[in-house]
């Protein structure tokens, strides 16, 4: 693991195995500052069971992953909803997961989230742990927290990237101010990747049925 992730920080590309295409990693990834902060949280939370919006290079799973390890979660499992997979991004994502010996503890599905989470959810999955980084329009987040916050563990935590975008910071103030949820951490120390953590509500949602807050 911490060899595949310092080769990848030193040299900031990859040539895909599929096409032979080259891809210069950042800024698109995330930082390994925000790499690092998903590991923390998901040792913080022993979190065994994480999921994951937008695969993309990999960086968020390797260090998902490499949390699920240091939270002494042999048989932990990780998620990773990507549609562009294995067409924008040329496979690297799950190369480099490969890479690092954990491909075979994470589950990808190769569609958008609008239709994975739904599924997953009628099929009684459930989560300990989430990361927020695909379709960053209004809409698309809201979908991804809405169904996320029934698919985790009441009290979970929710890490969401590219909090600076106007749509991001929207959706997760419906969450605050509608369903309970708590603000517990951000950062803005990249410029293009600022991140929040927010802790799902631990009550069960008894809202009325004309309940709304404005956000």
């Amino acid at each position: 693991m911490a060899s595949t992730l310092d080769r990848v920080e030193e040299s900031g590309s990859l040539v895909s195995r599929t096409d032979g295409s080259t891809h210069h990693i950042f800024p698109v990834s995330v930082p390994f500052a925000e790499g690092r902060a998903l590991r923390e949280r998901v040792v913080q939370e022993s979190a065994g069971r994480t999921i994951e919006v937008g695969l993309g290079y990999g960086i968020s799973a390797l260090f998902i992953c490499d949390g699920l390890l240091a939270a002494g979660n042999p048989d932990g499992r990780h998620v990773a909803i990507d549609p562009n997979q294995l067409t924008r991004f040329a496979g690297c994502g799950l190369q480099l997961l490969d890479d690092a010996g954990v491909c075979a503890r994470v589950e990808h599905l190769a569609e958008e989230s609008e239709i994975a989470l739904p599924r997953l959810l009628a099929a009684g999955r459930r989560f300990d742990f989430a990361f927020v980084d695909g379709n960053h329009r209004f809409d698309g987040v809201f979908l991804d927290l809405v169904y996320l916050g029934r698919l985790l563990e009441p009290g979970s935590i929710v890490m969401v990237d590219d909090f600076q975008l106007p749509a991001v910071q929207a959706a997760t103030r419906f969450c605050v101010t509608n369903l309970g949820w708590s603000p517990e951490e951000a950062s803005t120390e990249d410029h293009d990747h600022h991140w929040a953590a927010l802790r799902t509500s631990r009550s069960a949602d008894r809202r009325p049925h004309d309940h709304f807050v404005s956000f």
